[in-house]
């Protein structure tokens, strides 16, 4: 089974290629949402974040007679967590901490259902898939693109934002640009979305090809794909460590 990181930029169109990813029938795994099952009530995700956050970020509990500390009753507030975390590195270095190794393994966890279910690839949904170093996991990368420039007109249209406030939200991510070097398929969100779906359409039709039928083999007798999945990460991690030391 091929497993496909997605990543892109803030108003790259990734979402848009998820949905039309899915329409090709490809699973989808969203880390986004993997994000907000983890830390539900009676999660441990939840349970770490009260005991380092303490309970100020739960929403009031639903149920009166529930003891207002009780993170197995009651929701994140996000919002106030967001104001904790805003300003102040090392509180969100330790959110992370907890939020980002819960979400590998759903991941993970995902990606083995699918592979007992015989699927031949799968997408994982990662908006910061280069930042959190999960690329080095994935059979292959798949970037949507666009121009910085086209990046921020999109950004002030969606968010009624003005340039101020959407350059800055550009500028707290990683460039666009500096992403092209991990990816093994770029699309390329510039136009309509009538070319996005070619875009896709032709980037399905790649990964149908790379896959072949080796992945029936591979799923028919597990062992070949364990070694052909440790031949991949070793593949790419040398690749990369070529890349690196060119640039």
């Amino acid at each position: 089974m091929l497993v496909i990181g997605l990543t892109g930029g803030i108003a790259t169109g990734k979402s848009t290629v998820s949905t039309l990813l899915a329409s090709h029938g490809i699973p989808i795994i969203d880390a986004d949402v993997l994000a907000r099952e983890v830390v539900e009530p009676g999660t441990k995700g939840l349970r770490d974040i009260v005991k380092v956050f303490g309970d100020g970020v739960l929403l009031p509990a639903s149920d009166p007679h529930s003891p207002s500390s009780d993170w197995r009753t009651r929701s994140l507030d996000r919002k106030k967590l967001g104001s904790i975390i805003f300003n102040d590195a090392s509180l969100r270095h330790k959110l992370n901490a907890i939020v980002h190794p819960a979400v590998t393994r759903a991941i993970a966890w995902r990606v083995l259902k699918a592979w007992v279910r015989g699927e031949k690839m799968v997408v994982v949904d990662v908006p910061l898939l280069i930042e959190g170093g999960l690329w080095k996991w994935m059979g292959t990368v798949v970037l949507v693109y666009c121009s910085p420039e086209l990046q921020l007109q999109r950004l002030m249209t969606r968010d009624n934002s003005t340039p101020t406030e959407a350059h800055s939200r550009l500028s707290s991510q990683a460039p666009i640009s500096s992403k092209i070097a991990y990816a093994d398929i770029v699309i390329d969100n510039s136009g309509s979305l009538a070319e996005l779906e070619g875009e896709v359409a032709a980037a399905v039709g790649r990964l149908d090809r790379a896959v072949g039928w080796g992945w029936v083999v591979s799923w028919l007798m597990p062992p070949m794909g364990v070694l052909s999945a440790i031949w991949t990460l070793g593949w790419r991690a040398a690749r990369r460590g070529k890349d690196r030391k060119r640039d």
